[in-house]
């Protein structure tokens, strides 16, 4: 077994080129049996094993940096730094991360998860290594997917200004978590693809490979390299920028790869970048067919339910409501499999957009269409629905535009991590002027609010979780839901709850164990956090004096804040208990674990509705 002889980068230095190649094929094996059986990011990181173990086997980490863009290719990188052992706990709670995390290795240097974010952090690295005077190496690894956010864009224009030590390696698999698109896509494959290049980079790689490379060979092979990309390319964007462009190289190549980087990294100190071509999913054979299907990978115990996700209902009612209303255009950021927007694409091409890791952009597109008659539907993560703030702020609800954002993954994320729960969004987006803030009990009542959201004339937000929904009954046609509107799912006399989203169920079933217990709840499904239904509170709060919210976000500005400003607006004698998460970024795990740890089962509502009426009869 080679990967036991790997303790550290270094270890790698004492392995030749070609047992390399034999440590290759015994990580993707690794790598396959691990997220199969525990989930993870598969097609991405098969495809990055040859790259990260030459780009280990060159350069001295941690001393040089290699900066990671979105994490979810770097499980090799913990496998040859020190974390192989542990391999087996990843994504598990207690376990190691399956993003880039500085709090668990030396050889982790920035933290990651969302797309776009290496370069930026690189080139502080890389000034902060001239300003105090430092000699190091700095490597930014970036997907051609990750390329498409314009943060991207804006650290090429820098880097290339400032003339600054850094290499980028440009990972192209012509994907991000689905096929990319846009321009750029049509441009790296121009540089893929064009046959006469293609002739070139295999001859004259086959020749270098063969002798020492010193700053005469790269100087005569960059030379030959821009005279005939002058030819084929009117614009070579990355010279142009300011980098010195190599490429591209095949990424499965360890020996062409360590001749590239060992090059590089001895002669040159500017901006570099390196284009080097994988392909997603190597090693597995349905992940090298259908890379977007395996980009992230369900657990054992995920995968063997059968009642439909929230996702999928969204994507199939979304296509019925297509059906209905022509105006209907459907826009995502580089997860129309993700979103199950994949079901609306494939019915109306010509209505769907997606506009890469660009969520800004995505934003303010949906703006211009809405402003230009149509019905945009946004659909995004409910953690990267967080990069268009400003968009939402100003182009959207300042204008009182009929945009629908559609957040998945709301609440707590399995397994994934702080960069990927999605717990701020009832936060952030209730501070927000003329937006409707909903969440659904279950998938019945999201094809209602999606239909009502379709049919109202301003900004309306639809957040939900990922996963299986309930399996409830679904009618054949949704309903309109009035704005604002909430429902009373159970009488009592004793104790109030109001629940949001995924967390009505919970307090459905606090209110049977505390029935059995003489303690009668009212359950209340509010629904919308904006606009609350203001005369069902008016009424319920004259009634009752212990009022429980219920929620899955942090604490701060969510439902607790909301019906804690409406009782203190309006001088209520009410207690009010929050059932919420805590003010902090919450670690990878589990949901359900993580909601036994943070209280948000139904136990926890119950023993604290026991602390309350407890602690006041002793008092009284």
């Amino acid at each position: 077994m080679w990967l036991e002889r790997i303790n550290s980068p270094n270890d790698l230095k004492s392995l030749s080129v070609g047992e390399l190649k034999n440590l290759a094929e015994e990580i993707r094996g690794v790598i396959i049996n691990t997220v199969e059986n525990n989930g993870g990011h598969l097609a991405s990181n098969l495809g990055t094993v040859e790259l990260t173990l030459a780009l280990h086997y060159v350069f001295d980490t941690p001393k040089d940096k290699i900066i990671w863009d979105v994490g979810h290719q770097a499980y090799t990188h913990k496998l040859v730094t020190g974390r192989a052992k542990d391999f087996h706990t990843l994504r598990q709670y207690g376990g190691i991360s399956g993003y880039i995390a500085p709090w668990e290795s030396e050889y982790d240097h920035f933290a990651v998860g969302h797309a776009g974010t290496s370069l930026s952090a690189a080139l502080g690295f890389a000034k902060a290594r001239d300003i105090k005077g430092e000699e190091y190496k700095v490597v930014a690894v970036i997907g051609d997917g990750a390329l498409t956010s314009g943060m991207a864009w804006e650290a090429l224009n820098q880097i290339g200004f400032l003339n600054t030590d850094l290499i980028v390696i440009l990972n192209d698999n012509e994907h991000s978590i689905s096929p990319n698109v846009g321009a750029l896509a049509v441009y790296l494959a121009k540089l893929r693809k064009h046959p006469l290049y293609r002739f070139f980079k295999q001859t004259t790689q086959n020749f270098l490979k063969k002798l020492p490379l010193g700053k005469t060979l790269l100087s005569l092979d960059l030379k030959l390299e821009r005279s005939l990309k002058s030819l084929l390319l009117e614009n070579p964007i990355f010279e142009d920028l300011g980098f010195k462009y190599f490429g591209p190289f095949d990424g499965h190549d360890i020996p062409l790869l360590v001749f590239v980087f060992k090059g590089i990294k001895d002669n040159l100190s500017c901006p570099v970048l390196i284009h080097v071509t994988t392909k997603k999913g190597i090693g597995h054979k349905d992940a090298e067919a259908i890379p977007s299907k395996f980009h992230s990978v369900g657990s054992k115990k995920e995968r063997e339910k059968k009642v439909p996700t929230y996702t999928e209902i969204f994507g199939k009612t979304l296509v019925e409501l297509g059906e209905r209303y022509e105006k209907i255009v459907a826009i995502t950021a580089a997860m129309p499999d993700g979103t199950g927007l994949s079901y609306f694409a494939e019915r109306f091409p010509e209505r769907f957009f997606d506009v890469g890791i660009a969520e800004q952009h995505a934003v303010t597109f949906a703006a211009g269409l809405a402003m230009n008659g149509l019905k945009p539907v946004v659909a995004i993560y409910s953690t990267f629905l967080q990069r268009s703030f400003d968009q939402i702020i100003h182009d959207v609800c300042l204008q009182k535009l009929p945009v629908v954002f559609v957040l998945d993954r709301a609440g707590l994320v399995s397994d994934d991590g702080p960069t990927h729960q999605g717990i701020f969004d009832l936060s952030y987006l209730r501070l927000i002027p003329n937006i409707v803030v909903s969440s659904p009990k279950d998938e019945s009542e999201l094809r209602d609010l999606l239909y009502t959201a379709i049919n109202y004339p301003g900004p309306f937000a639809i957040r939900y979780p990922k996963g299986k929904g309930y399996g409830v009954k679904l009618p054949s046609n949704p309903n309109k839901i009035e704005i604002g509107k909430a429902e009373i799912l159970e009488e009592g006399e004793d104790v109030l709850f109001l629940a949001i989203g995924s967390m009505v169920y919970t307090a459905l079933e606090a209110h049977n164990i505390l029935k059995e217990k003489g303690i009668y709840a009212k359950v209340v499904n509010l629904r919308f956090l904006k606009p609350l239904d203001i005369p069902l509170l008016e009424e319920l709060f004259s009634k009752f004096k212990y009022i429980f919210t219920l929620e899955e976000n942090i604490i701060t500005g969510g439902l607790f804040g909301a019906i804690s400003e409406f009782v203190s607006k309006f001088h209520f004698n009410v207690n009010v208990y929050p059932i919420a998460l805590p003010e902090k970024f919450i670690e990878h795990g589990n949901v359900e674990i993580l909601k036994e740890i943070y209280g948000l089962k139904e136990y926890h509502v119950v023993k604290e509705v026991l602390r309350v009426l407890n602690k006041t009869r002793v008092e009284g």
